[in-house]
């Protein structure tokens, strides 16, 4: 009975020990920096960009990409300072074979290029360290970087708050004290064929990540920036895509927002410029979003959506409650809303169970929403798009996060953009039209099917996406 007895203490004290350190991951102070709405910034240019997937009338598959193209061209005309932030950079190519385009190579080419011709430039990539899985592997090509001469910073990630914390609550305990050795592995690596260690694989389902996806140069004397969705990864390399190109002072505000992020990953990226100060603005205004600014930036744009007014999204992964919720709001006050989904069916050559997207799309369309899916063949429908067409004029949203609670809610690092602008603003117009092809399928070019083919309300996986979605215990 008094060894029983002793077993019970010990175990009620490691349930506490386990409950205390869940708790602190989850609700520990945030760095500095994170959740930040920055000001209104004049817009005097703005550009949309998106990459497109689709099947021709005899089912083959085509892509017609401007996101990277783009980023290339931008870093091609630096001089002073290059900063990138991207979540994936890596050549895995999963379980699917080949990719269609080697963004990465691309990339590091690019950047090795500017340096030497530039000896002075200053290059800053910051990444996550999902690109070594964890400390488990070198990352060849920013190694081959950092000795050309650029600062690569990872992410670290232990700052962050606990999306999963009844895992990184022990995990704190147990694993994270004792770092990661690379070379040294001899698991399987769910992403490639080199093996990683086992300290790689108990970080995994942390699901804790920096998801940004930036780039930040100078331009003669001012700055120009990209926000967007896509990845320099060959595996995504085939994904649906959007992307806004800007410049003036919020390009500086976007620097600001990196700079926090290098600073509590003990980085330090000096003699950025300071962001310019608040003013008013008039015309197309633009701001940048971090963290959870950007669910309150989306949850202020769909509150007042109302009659006569129209409400385009087009999204990766869609489960956040609330989201969801302003969303059957402002389909009740009569606007008209289309939403398109990712049918969560493919994951780099593996197949997926369609959480949370099909389980979401059952709630909106009982409502009276109309969804569509996107035509997916492999590749994945990945942007993170939200338009809002008024009485007032238009407002875009576009960017990194996804709009669930691990997006959404000071979990994962994300940016976004918001731009607000006449109907007939160029990017205003260009967002509109590419939602509309995906939407309506022009001749020749299938974007999207319709509700019926990925249907799914079944309890099993309703339930799975509740539990899921609110303890973090899933992937999205």
């Amino acid at each position: 009975m008094a060894k029983r007895r002793r077993w019970l203490r010990w175990a009620m004290a490691l349930g506490a020990l386990w409950l205390a350190s869940a708790l602190w991951q989850a609700y520990k102070p945030l760095p500095e920096g994170v959740g930040h709405a920055f000001p209104w910034r004049a817009a005097p240019e703005a550009g949309f960009l998106a990459d497109r997937t689709f099947v021709d009338a005899e089912g083959a598959r085509h892509s017609e990409q401007q996101v990277f193209d783009a980023v290339f061209s931008m870093i091609g005309q630096a001089r002073r300072r290059i900063v990138l932030d991207a979540f994936l950079f890596n050549d895995f190519a999963g379980a699917g074979g080949a990719p269609l385009r080697p963004l990465s190579a691309e990339l590091e080419q690019a950047l090795a290029k500017r340096m030497a011709q530039v000896p002075a430039l200053r290059v800053a990539f910051i990444t996550d360290p999902i690109n070594t899985v964890y400390g488990s592997l070198r990352s060849p090509p920013l190694d081959r970087l950092e000795a050309a001469g650029a600062t690569v910073v990872f992410t670290d990630l232990s700052r962050l708050r606990a999306s999963n914390p009844l895992w990184s609550g022990p995990w704190a305990l147990c694993c994270e004290w004792a770092g990661n050795s690379s070379g040294t592995g001899w698991l399987p690596d769910p992403f490639g064929a080199d093996p990683i260690t086992l300290r790689g694989w108990l970080a995994l389902p942390n699901f804790r990540a920096n998801h940004r996806k930036i780039l930040v140069v100078d331009r003669g004397e001012s700055w120009e920036a990209l926000v967007t969705s896509a990845n320099p990864h060959d595996a995504s390399s085939a994904h649906g895509n959007v992307a806004l190109r800007f410049s003036g002072d919020a390009a500086l505000d976007l620097l600001a927002s990196e700079a926090a992020v290098a600073a509590f990953s003990g980085a330090r990226l000096a003699d950025l410029p300071a962001p310019a100060p608040e003013a008013q603005v008039a015309g197309p205004r633009l701001r940048v979003l971090t963290e959870s600014a950007i669910r309150d930036a989306v949850l202020e744009t769909l509150a007042v959506a109302g009659p006569g007014e129209r409400v385009d999204l087009a999204m990766f992964y869609l489960s956040h409650r609330a989201v969801v919720g302003a969303l059957l709001a402002a389909k009740a006050r009569g606007a008209a809303l289309r939403v398109l989904l990712d049918p969560n069916e493919d994951a780099f050559g593996r197949k997926k169970n369609g959480v949370p997207n099909r389980q979401v799309a059952a709630e909106l369309v009982d409502a009276g929403v109309p969804v569509r899916w996107c035509d997916t063949h492999g590749e994945q429908c990945h942007a993170k798009f939200l338009l809002h067409q008024g009485e007032q004029g238009s407002v875009l949203l576009l960017g990194s996060a996804n709009f669930t609670r691990r997006n959404l809610d000071d979990l994962n690092l994300e940016t976004s953009v918001q731009l607000a602008a006449p109907a007939d603003h160029p990017a205003m117009r260009d967002a509109a039209d590419w939602f509309d092809e995906a939407w309506s399928n022009p001749p020749g070019r299938g974007f999207s099917v319709e509700y019926a083919r990925y249907a799914d309300d079944a309890f099993s996986r309703r339930t799975w996406y509740r539990i899921g979605e609110a303890l973090g215990l899933s992937t999205w």
